[in-house]
């Protein structure tokens, strides 16, 4: 998306380091917004229903898009950006046929998890079939050549991934069986017993690890550690992973590593540091969204209930 979203913008005479921000920014909401593989992970890790997760994130996901949307405008209308004709209806409908394909994805992959049609790990199967009808059949972007490129970087990135599992995996079971998970658990809740301090450490903590590691090795490592105390306090475990993801989004996007923000700068073709002092307005409304979920659970816990997913 950035490789696309950011030379066009530039073309429009937005700064590069505004541009590079927004999309690294946005991009971070991916793994909260269902399907994400995020919340397949917590909900493997922590045994914890994976469509019930898709449910608890999908007004947290709105919630941080628009708390995106704010800081854009004013940035926009301060700068003079944007202002370009708008489009017809005529054209919109022809954009809409041309993705079309594409919206309906999402909608197949939930569609058939809340149905009870497969489940999530089966998902990723449908998905894969799916990408490859359309890729053949519709759009008739795929070749038996192209196909192999395909299935190698899957595999290389795969690959990648299973290697983090592994390892992070080895850690987590060495800790549980030496009994260090516990005692590191039990030495933060020997600071204080006040779960809103707690919380706040945790929240910090979460934030720091999401500048510098993946998500995937934060939840190997962390989640053993977290969710004693998570029982201890009773938190809800719905309501505690879609405050860990937001939290895991917001770090993607923070200096000094920033993962997403490292990427958009290379496509932008700037310095780092342009860009992290762009993106503290976006550090700052996701940082609002993210109380406003820890403040009200309702945001994460209502769909859940009402579709019959979650009784906790």
């Amino acid at each position: 998306m950035g490789a696309v979203i950011i030379p066009a913008m530039v073309r429009k005479n937005y700064r590069k380091d505004f541009a590079a921000a927004l999309i690294a920014a946005g991009g971070s909401t991916a793994i909260v917004v269902p399907p994400s593989i995020a919340f397949i992970l917590y909900g493997v890790i922590t045994a914890t229903s994976v469509p019930a997760l898709f449910a608890a994130g999908v007004f947290p996901g709105i919630l941080a898009g628009l708390s995106l949307i704010v800081p854009t405008y004013f940035i926009s209308r301060r700068h003079g950006y944007g202002g370009e004709r708008r489009g017809t209806w005529k054209e919109i409908v022809q954009a809409v046929r041309e993705a079309l394909w594409g919206i309906l994805a999402p909608l197949v992959i939930l569609g058939g998890i809340y149905g009870g049609i497969f489940t999530a790990t089966e998902a990723a199967i449908v998905a894969v079939f799916y990408g490859l009808f359309v890729g053949f059949v519709v759009y008739r972007s795929l070749n038996l050549k192209t196909l192999y490129q395909v299935l190698v970087d899957s595999a290389v990135s795969s690959a990648v991934v299973l290697l983090i599992v592994a390892l992070a995996g080895l850690y987590s079971w060495a800790g549980a069986t030496l009994g260090v998970m516990e005692k590191i658990a039990a030495l933060i809740l020997n600071l204080t017993q006040n779960q809103w301090a707690v919380l706040v450490l945790i929240n910090l903590l979460i934030l720091f690890a999401g500048m510098l590691l993946d998500a995937i090795s934060i939840y190997y490592v962390f989640l053993p550690i977290l969710m004693p105390i998570v029982a201890h306090f009773h938190w809800d475990p719905l309501w505690f992973g879609v405050v860990m993801t937001l939290n895991l989004a917001i770090g993607q996007f923070t200096p000094p590593v920033a993962v997403n923000l490292y990427v958009t700068t290379n496509l932008a073709g700037i310095p780092l540091e342009r860009a992290a002092v762009a993106s503290l307005p976006f550090i700052l409304a996701m940082t609002a969204s993210l109380v406003l979920v820890i403040l009200f659970p309702a945001l994460s816990l209502y769909l859940p209930r009402l579709w019959g997913l979650y009784g906790g």
